[in-house]
């Protein structure tokens, strides 16, 4: 059940300016408005609040996919990788797995010991390499995953195929720019500022 709106005018005005530059940086202390009108700035509104609505989205997607197959999130990502493994004709071996999610070895064992207890890979002999082993999603699983999860995450297929071969561009560069704006890479916490990635684009 939603709760309900707050009844202080105030709150619903912050609640509304939450992905706006008037909630976040009304002295401009953190972007500079420089020739920027009033229309730029309120589009800019509007696709940081679409961002957030995408967000949203996503992690409610994500949440619903996680409680269907009653698996963790790292779960999730592991079967993942091993369908696209599967799609691609490549071999997953737990270094591969471990690669893909970026976690140790140990942790990696202890994921697949959980995901093959509860019937959704299987561990093989790798076909050149008697010392390794290969892991593989069980058709079952895959069947489950494709038919909910994979359905739902395919959708957003749709919405790029409405766009032009131009504005998917100007989205890519979009994506892709603002990934590099806000990407953690040698940013120091409590520290010196890292060197902003729009400076080194410059260069």
């Amino acid at each position: 059940m939603m709760s309900s709106a707050p009844e202080d005018p105030r709150t619903s005005r912050a609640l509304s300016s939450l992905y706006s530059l008037e909630g976040s940086d009304p002295q401009g202390e953190l972007v500079d408005r420089a020739g920027l009108s009033a229309a730029d700035l309120g589009q800019i509104d509007e696709l940081m609040a679409a961002l957030a609505g995408l967000r949203d989205a996503e992690r409610a997607l994500s949440e619903a996919s996680r409680r269907y197959m009653d698996l963790g999130e790292t779960d999730m990502r592991a079967l993942h990788f091993l369908i696209v493994c599967e799609n691609t004709d490549a071999v997953a071996t737990p270094s591969a797995i471990a690669h893909s999610l970026g976690i140790s070895s140990a942790s990696t064992t202890k994921l697949l010991d959980r995901l093959e207890r509860a019937g959704h890979i299987r561990r093989r002999r790798h076909p050149s390499d008697r010392r390794a082993l290969m892991i593989s999603i069980e058709p079952a699983t895959r069947a489950s995953a494709m038919r909910t999860v994979g359905a739902q995450h395919a959708r957003r297929v749709h919405a790029a195929r409405r766009l032009s071969p131009s504005e998917r561009g100007v989205v890519i560069d979009f994506l892709e720019d603002m990934t590099a704006e806000i990407s953690l890479d040698g940013t120091e916490w409590g520290g010196a500022a890292a060197e902003h990635p729009s400076s080194r684009r410059s260069r």
